[in-house]
């Protein structure tokens, strides 16, 4: 079952086009991680699934029904926490889960009680009877994912959940995703944090300018990479040398950190592979630096990360700054 779907989405506010034919595809009982610079139309797409936006061109289907034509039973399905805390600070944590309780028809008792699971669930169960303008900032946005599972839904939208969260408490909304997913909630999400969609997301979907440019599991998009060799030198001035002989092995001249003794460097294909397909091993590479009469502090040959291939994708890293900007900082 794809659980959500959507087909040529575009949205546009005024000049600036935030989505731009956008396709989609998330099966039913998946974490789907939705990445991109800022401004990518990320939250746009999320607001239009969860019949909050209207596109201005598109299809797209939630639980197997339509946002825009059927707005009253998508929202009967879902559970969406977006950006902005939605829950009155007038009020106590436990008054305003009790309150959602009642508003799902859970009765006053069964309200009652699952106001007191979450809040024991996520921590919050000694600030529970404050009213919330007295919690710290990320309180209120841990109550705000925590009032999006008061019924559990068939397809969770959570926008940059742990966005300004704790360790401890990104942690405990990872966990809730985790449990959701398991026992077959359809989850989309987006996020800042790079580490985060790696750990939870069965597929990744990178989007730029409101287009998909990039997609499946964290393991398929870092394969696309190959792997990648890291180099420090002892000094700067052998950077030279050791990036002549890193481009030597892999015909790709090596990316240099600004004001740093580190370079890199992307071996094509899954496998470590050089020139003319000859493997690249550690031990040689170590040898042909020394040869070289460079000091080496440390040599590495590993695998992508999720960051460098958002940086491939898209030409910028998940502020928006580009390549040069980045190698600037």
């Amino acid at each position: 079952m794809i659980a959500i779907e959507a087909t040529g989405l575009h949205k546009s506010f005024g000049k600036v086009k935030a989505l731009d034919g956008l396709d989609l595809s998330v099966p039913g009982g998946s974490v789907c991680a939705l990445l991109g610079p800022n401004g990518a139309g990320k939250t746009t797409a999320v607001r239009i699934l969860a019949t909050l936006a209207r596109p201005d061109a598109g299809t797209a289907r939630v639980a197997g029904h339509d946002p825009i034509g059927e707005p009253r039973r998508v929202r009967e399905m879902i559970g969406l926490a977006g950006q902005h805390a939605a829950v009155d600070e007038d009020l106590t944590g436990r008054e305003n889960l009790f309150i959602l309780g009642l508003m799902h028809h859970l009765g006053r008792r069964g309200a009652r009680t699952r106001a007191g699971e979450l809040l024991e669930q996520f921590g919050l169960a000694e600030a529970a009877d404050r009213l919330v303008k007295t919690w710290s900032g990320g309180m209120r946005r841990r109550l705000d994912v925590v009032a999006s599972l008061i019924v559990t839904p068939l397809v969770l939208f959570l926008d940059e959940p742990t966005t300004g969260l704790d360790p401890r408490s990104r942690a405990e909304i990872w966990a809730a995703i985790r449990r959701l997913a398991t026992n077959g909630t359809t989850i989309l999400l987006t996020t800042q944090y790079l580490d985060e969609a790696d750990q939870l997301s069965d597929q990744i979907v990178i989007i730029d300018a409101g287009r998909v440019v990039a997609q499946g599991r964290p393991d398929e998009l870092k394969d696309t990479l190959g792997s990648r060799i890291d180099v420090v030198v002892a000094d700067q001035s052998d950077l030279p040398a050791a990036a002549a002989v890193v481009e030597r092995l892999t015909s790709r001249t090596p990316h240099v950190e600004a004001g740093e003794r580190r370079l890199s460097a992307s071996v094509a294909g899954g496998a470590a592979s050089g020139v003319a397909g000859a493997v690249i091993t550690l031990p040689e590479l170590v040898r042909l630096l020394d040869a070289a009469g460079v000091a080496a502090e440390d040599v590495s040959l590993r695998r992508p990360t999720l960051d460098e291939v958002f940086l491939d994708r898209t030409g910028r890293d998940r502020t928006g700054r580009t390549r040069d900007e980045e190698a600037a900082a």
